[in-house]
């Protein structure tokens, strides 16, 4: 039996061939790869090889590639979800990526340039989806500004972002997130080819805000975590959130972002989800630092990526060089990278110059 949906999909499809090489002679299929089998781009691989789409999933780990072959699971980075017999697993980067035409780069930030290095040609030849969540701590560049720099001449790539834990995505839970190019034709394109009646995608031009959104809402996560860690309750919570978008917005508008994108999906759903939920690595990763614990101990109990911890100092390096305020991140720096102790930096926050609300608002 096809998937629900199957139909669109292929009327989305067709018109994806059509957009990307403009080549009747093409076959009736598209080729999707996914690369990096984290949780979300597993989830990701699942859903589009559910879809009917011929889907590659590429693991950098052998065994990740191996559990799965034998499997049908990623007992790693997705336990418990059974993956479908259509999606083909590989270690080989350069032998998927020749006959994609969707590439979809599920690689952590301060990785995606290593692991595309020496492919632009076969980027330049997709319709390439972002959905890491960083900046890049060398260069302060987002994904996508690495992909087009890599792979130079590069079709507009898409940023895929917003409120989305890849087990709850992979269970069925209805999820909604943003597909942002600035080319309104391939960000509708991967809107209409992605979305489901349990995974509705919005398009949009907005890639700086929702890219940035994506990234910083992780930083504002690890100092919920700390706050929870600490033993805080709601009151901290909602104002930390609160404030978080604000610095967050101020940034990304200065970037050039627009401030109603921050509002959206792609921002505070996305913050409220990373600050709040309990499937959020970078909650949990602030969670340990308030109950005293060592950054560099919890990160080396885990396999899985934090992306907030990085980001947390392109971040402030980013704020620097626009000239924006942003008291949280530096607290928050302090606090991983200068021991700085987490109960002492809350209150500094607290205690920070007092001011009119409005005062915050970005200016563009």
């Amino acid at each position: 039996m096809r998937p629900r949906g199957h139909q669109r999909h292929q009327s989305a499809a067709a018109a994806l061939r059509l957009s990307i090489r403009d080549n009747p002679a093409m076959t009736d299929d598209i080729a999707a790869v996914v690369v990096g089998a984290g949780a979300w781009g597993t989830a990701l691989a699942k859903h589009l090889a559910e879809l009917g789409v011929p889907t590659t999933l590429w693991a950098r780990e052998p065994e990740v590639v191996d559990a799965i072959a034998a499997g049908r699971e990623n007992p790693i980075f997705l336990p418990g979800v059974a993956l479908p017999a259509t999606l083909e697993v590989t270690g080989d980067l350069k032998a998927c990526l020749e006959t994609a035409d969707i590439v979809v780069s599920a690689v952590p930030t301060q990785y995606v340039r290593s692991v595309f290095a020496g492919h632009d040609a076969a980027l330049q030849r997709a319709v390439v989806v972002s959905i890491s969540k960083g900046i890049e701590v060398n260069t302060l560049q987002t994904p996508t500004e690495i992909l087009a720099e890599v792979a130079e001449g590069l079709l507009a790539p898409v940023a895929m972002s917003g409120p989305s834990f890849a087990k709850e995505m992979a269970a069925g839970h209805p999820t909604a997130v943003v597909a942002a190019s600035r080319s309104a034709h391939n960000a509708r394109l991967v809107r209409d080819l992605f979305s489901t009646n349990a995974f509705r995608v919005y398009s949009s031009d907005d890639v700086v805000a929702v890219e940035l959104g994506g990234a910083l809402k992780n930083v504002i996560a690890v100092a919920a975590g700390i706050c929870a860690g600490l033993g805080f309750g709601h009151n901290s919570t909602a104002a930390l959130i609160t404030r978080g978008l604000a610095e967050i917005t101020r940034l990304g508008v200065a970037r050039g972002g627009d401030p109603f994108t921050f509002a959206g999906l792609s921002g505070m759903g996305d913050l409220i989800l990373t600050c709040t939920g309990g499937l959020s690595r970078n909650r949990a990763v602030g969670i340990e630092i308030g109950k005293g614990r060592k950054l560099a101990d919890i990160l080396g109990e885990t396999q899985t990526v934090a992306e907030g911890v990085r980001t947390t100092q392109a971040a402030r390096a980013l704020a620097a060089a626009e000239g924006v305020e942003m008291p949280i991140t530096e607290q928050i720096y302090q606090i991983l990278y200068e021991d700085k102790d987490p109960r002492t930096a809350v209150f500094e926050l607290m205690g920070r110059v007092l001011r009119d609300e409005k005062d915050q608002r970005p200016k563009r």
